[in-house]
């Protein structure tokens, strides 16, 4: 796993509430998702405020007032316990951005068109459908990982809005669409526990609580916009561009459920995850072994047909960072 930013420590911040050193800038990017004390939770990590912090919020009198929800920004530096000391935190409602309407009609036509056929397929490199495995929507392991599911999402998010289908095979294997809906394999069912279980599907949701389908389809459709000699400003897309983007959102479903939506967003879904596994009562130390078992199962190179392990940082490195990502944030578990 690669981080976005380094994790360094440096200088005494005599101001801040932990003593801490204050090395290199540290961004994050995510939503106000559960409070800590006087912590706000963005990106999986615990961020902290002081006098020096620049808060940039309308309408909200102070990081305590910040709705969950809401989108943060966050510039600051990683504090001696863990927690990153924002020195500019700038926060607003999330709103609907270009493309998530279309991703989301995608996305729901796809779903529908899984479960009226009662199979999960993928294409091959000739556009031939094979079956992946048969969808279960009823019984007592559909019941077990929607238990799950519930007890991982973030508080804000309408549980409705969530939708789990289960697919019979023995592959250790998830996904998520950008419209709520989670598919979990019959074989981690089989060969994991909740634990386990719940640090899978806290990384799916993941994907779909920060938009990684629209964002990873947003950078692919301005890439061929910018191929095809066309430059718009991106509020200003014409209704035709709308148009073909809804088909095109539905070919970039495809390829980032087979393929993984990108180093960094696959990144973000393992820390974010982790934090929803916690908050939902699960055991997060096991993330390690679990990598652990994937290496072993998979071996050490990303599996271009295992949607879970698409394009993520290798195996051997998702372990060492998430025993980093533990020390950072989960050390008194």
């Amino acid at each position: 796993m690669r981080w976005l930013i380094p994790v360094l420590i440096a200088v005494v911040v005599l101001t801040s509430p932990v003593a801490g050193q204050q090395g290199k800038t540290e961004k994050l990017q995510g939503y106000a998702e559960w409070r800590e004390d006087h912590d706000l939770i963005i990106d999986g990590q615990r961020v902290t405020v002081d006098a020096r912090t620049k808060l940039k919020a309308k309408g909200v009198s102070g990081v305590d007032a910040i709705p969950l929800g809401y989108e943060v920004d966050v510039r600051g530096v990683r504090l001696a316990d863990g927690r990153v000391l924002a020195r500019e935190l700038e926060a607003g409602p999330n709103g609907t951005a270009l493309f998530e309407k279309e991703v989301r009609g995608a996305t729901d036509e796809m779903e529908a068109k899984w479960l009226a056929e009662g199979g999960v397929f993928e294409a091959d490199k000739d556009g031939n459908q094979h079956l992946i495995g048969k969808t279960i929507n009823e019984g007592p392991e559909v019941d077990r990982a929607r238990r799950i599911l519930a007890r991982v999402t973030p508080p804000y998010v309408n549980a409705s809005s969530m939708r789990l289908h289960l697919v019979q095979t023995k592959d250790w294997n998830a996904m998520a669409m950008g419209n709520g809906a989670v598919w979990v394999f019959t074989g981690l069912l089989n060969d994991m526990d909740d634990d386990e279980i719940a640090i899978v599907v806290g990384h799916e949701v993941a994907h779909y609580t920060h938009e990684h389908t629209r964002r990873g389809f947003r950078k692919a459709m301005w890439s061929q916009l910018i191929l095809a000699g066309v430059t718009v400003a991106a509020e200003q897309i014409k209704d035709d561009k709308k148009k073909a983007a809804v088909g095109l959102a539905g070919v970039f479903t495809v390829l980032a459920l087979q393929n993984g939506y990108g180093r960094d967003l696959e990144d973000q879904a393992d820390r974010v995850g982790l934090r929803y596994a916690y908050e939902g009562g699960y055991d997060v130390r096991k993330g390690p072994a679990l990598w652990q078992r994937f290496r072993d199962k998979y071996g050490d190179q990303n599996r271009l047909v295992n949607f879970f392990l698409g394009n993520h940082s290798v195996a051997t490195a998702r372990i060492k960072n998430l025993n980093r990502e533990i020390a950072l944030n989960y050390r008194r578990q």
